[in-house]
């Protein structure tokens, strides 16, 4: 299945309009075009060709845990004689439960933090996260993910971008949801990429509520061209899926997820299970998720179902629900049940898929558990030691492994 170009469509635009008074350099909305950025590790402004420093490659290696190369390669971008002040920054970062694994992954993507002023300019920002509800563990991920978020004016550029996703989420805690996903989004021009493409969202139907949904789950996904974004909402849409409805944003999601490549290779994994393009096309869109999930995950669930469980890879392509659910968690144990119903002759054999893996723990436990427990009382054993009953909320329509269902808790948002 090819993915389908659409055609922009052109209407006015809503306003989203949040006070940003810092926004990056060109140089950064470039990359951003491109993604490349995203993923690339930080640079400075100072030359790469200065040589090496001794003193400061001994303390990164010996101090911060960096390996010989990586200290050598840091130690180009910042020279000290003294170890006063990056013991000062390595202090502060460990009296907040920075791990050291976590601080040698700090210092080798921004060694300049070492020479920051801890509180005056470091601590503020830590302590921003944290009165907006974010733990100190959370806070070591956010800084280790992009710790040039702390080169970074807190005024004229956290505190807005932050405030930028407060206003439209009207919760801290969500937004916090936001930087913990994607720290990194803190770092741009909001009002190029993130504003435009939800206001994009709002002009095609989309509710508020389903739109958050989205930005807390795959921030990612907002940075991307607004051209390009809304190219990908005609492709949903003349897909069938309806604007209104939770499967446009999560099509959505998966047409962003990865990038052409990935969307191609999970194709290719489908079509060597058997699938026609047409049956990839439907499958897709019953269930978005199945292009989702990662290449891995789909091998393993269609292996099971293929091979361990000899059932027809067709079955699946018109269930494609059932990529959805744990292969550990879920599937591998609830088949456990399944055997020994089967050995005792309790079902047949072409028990619905359906029936077992995608019903709520407590309709599973109701019909394949309490009912036969006398015939087969060795249930009782594999209910206790693989099935997980502390949760039943884990398994209902939107289960643990949907991201989305945070947009149940966001539906106080006006749409």
């Amino acid at each position: 299945m090819r993915m389908m170009v659409g055609f922009l469509r052109k209407a006015p635009v809503l306003q989203v309009r949040f006070n940003l008074t810092a926004s990056p350099t060109p140089q950064s909305l470039h990359f951003l075009l491109d993604h490349l950025y995203l993923f690339s590790s930080s640079s400075t402004s100072i030359s790469t060709s200065e040589k090496p420093h001794p003193f400061t490659v001994s303390y990164l290696i010996n101090s911060c845990g960096l390996s010989h190369k990586d200290a050598r390669s840091a130690s180009k971008y910042v020279h000290f004689e003294s170890p006063d002040k990056p013991n000062s920054v390595l202090a502060l970062f460990n009296s907040h439960g920075f791990s050291k694994t976590q601080t040698s992954k700090i210092f080798k993507k921004e060694p300049q933090l070492l020479l920051s002023d801890p509180d005056k300019t470091l601590l503020p920002k830590l302590q921003f996260f944290y009165s907006k509800g974010a733990s100190w563990p959370d806070i070591a991920k956010i800084v280790v993910c992009s710790p040039s978020i702390l080169k970074r004016s807190l005024e004229n550029q956290i505190i807005p971008s932050f405030n930028f996703f407060k206003d439209f989420l009207q919760s801290d805690k969500m937004a916090i949801t936001v930087v913990k996903r994607f720290s990194r989004i803190l770092l741009f021009d909001l009002h190029t990429y993130v504003a435009s493409n939800m206001n994009a969202l709002q002009e095609f139907g989309v509710p508020k509520s389903n739109i958050a949904g989205l930005l807390m789950n795959q921030p990612m996904a907002f940075m991307v061209r607004p051209n390009l974004f809304r190219e990908n909402l005609e492709e949903v849409k003349n897909m069938g899926f309806n604007p209104s409805q939770m499967k446009f944003v999560i099509a959505i999601q998966a047409i962003r997820a990865g990038g052409k490549s990935s969307w191609e290779r999970k194709i290719d994994i489908y079509k060597r299970w058997g699938w026609s393009e047409e049956e990839i096309r439907l499958a897709f869109t019953k269930s978005p998720w199945c292009m989702i999930y990662s290449e891995d995950k789909i091998m393993a669930t269609m292996d099971f179902f293929v091979n361990k469980m000899g059932r027809e890879s067709s079955s699946i392509a018109r269930r494609p629900q059932l990529i959805s659910p744990s292969l550990e968690k879920r599937i591998i144990p609830r088949y456990s049940v399944v055997q020994v119903l089967l050995s005792k002759g309790l079902i047949n054999k072409d028990f619905s898929l359906s029936a077992v893996f995608q019903s709520t723990e407590i309709m599973f436990l109701h019909k394949f558990v309490d009912v036969y427990k006398e015939e087969a009382p060795q249930l009782l054993n594999l209910e206790h030691k693989e099935m997980k009953l502390n949760d039943v909320a884990k398994d209902c329509l939107f289960n643990s492994e949907n991201p989305f269902t945070i947009s149940l808790r966001v539906s106080h948002l006006h749409t």
